[in-house]
């Protein structure tokens, strides 16, 4: 487990008596978190990190928001956890435009992280399998959570990545929003009105950002669909 930033690297004596083996991004090879933190792509990461066993999750502190797309560039959908000093709306949005999959709250230490974390390494865990799920040009398969739009690799967040595997699953059925908000965010029931579309919309972006034909569609009053085509009795969605 990597942490990055002081006050995540604060949290390494608890996490590693909770069973985990952190690791301090500070304490990485001279010249690889440090040219990371500067701006460089992933394989920056791939030099600071060699040798290193394969990482479960990172836990980032406040303001290390700068470092998500050089890790998801190495790591694709492994969980990220932003550090944010106030648990507010605007901090709440800016973790979901970062590209971190959820955050953590500093005031209260460990406890809040521990859960979430927990959280997310359980729903990784569930996710695995050795099929290969398709629709048209986009691959998805469950055992390495790799995830193709024809040659072009995406690098989706942990919930970017399950909502595209619920959707997967029922390929070619409408999939309700109280079905999606069961699955994936029952955590956070009364915090969940807008978030389908935003991970909707998020999910669409990187789909179609090679100018690749919509396969995910909107059918208007009952869900998501998944597929090549919209569900024949319902061509007046978007």
């Amino acid at each position: 487990m990597l942490l990055v930033g002081t006050e995540a690297e604060l949290l390494a004596p608890r996490l590693e008596i909770s069973g985990y083996a952190p690791l301090c991004a500070s304490q990485l090879p001279l010249g690889g978190f440090e040219e990371v933190s500067s701006g460089a792509s992933g394989s920056a990461w791939n030099g600071a990190l060699a040798g290193t066993p394969s990482l479960q999750a990172v836990i980032l502190s406040p303001g290390s928001d700068r470092q998500i797309a050089a890790l998801r560039q190495r790591w694709g959908a492994i969980p990220l956890l932003l550090g944010i000093e106030q648990d507010t709306v605007d901090q709440r949005c800016h973790t979901l435009t970062s590209g971190a999959d959820d955050f953590w709250l500093c005031s209260l230490g460990p406890s809040d992280l521990l859960t979430r974390l927990r959280l997310h390494l359980n729903r990784r865990r569930r996710g695995g399998g050795e099929e290969l799920l398709q629709v048209g040009d986009l691959q998805l398969l469950p055992a390495s959570r790799q995830v193709k739009r024809g040659l072009r690799a995406l690098a989706l967040t942990t919930r970017e990545y399950e909502l595209l595997l619920l959707l997967l699953r029922h390929r070619g059925e409408v999939v309700s929003r109280e079905q999606i908000l069961t699955e994936i965010w029952n955590d956070q029931p009364s915090s969940a009105s807008n978030v389908i579309e935003v991970y909707v919309r998020y999910l669409r972006q990187k789909l179609e950002e090679g100018g690749e034909c919509r396969l995910l569609h909107t059918v208007r009053g009952q869900g998501y669909c998944l597929g090549e085509s919209q569900p024949l009795r319902h061509r007046g969605a978007a």
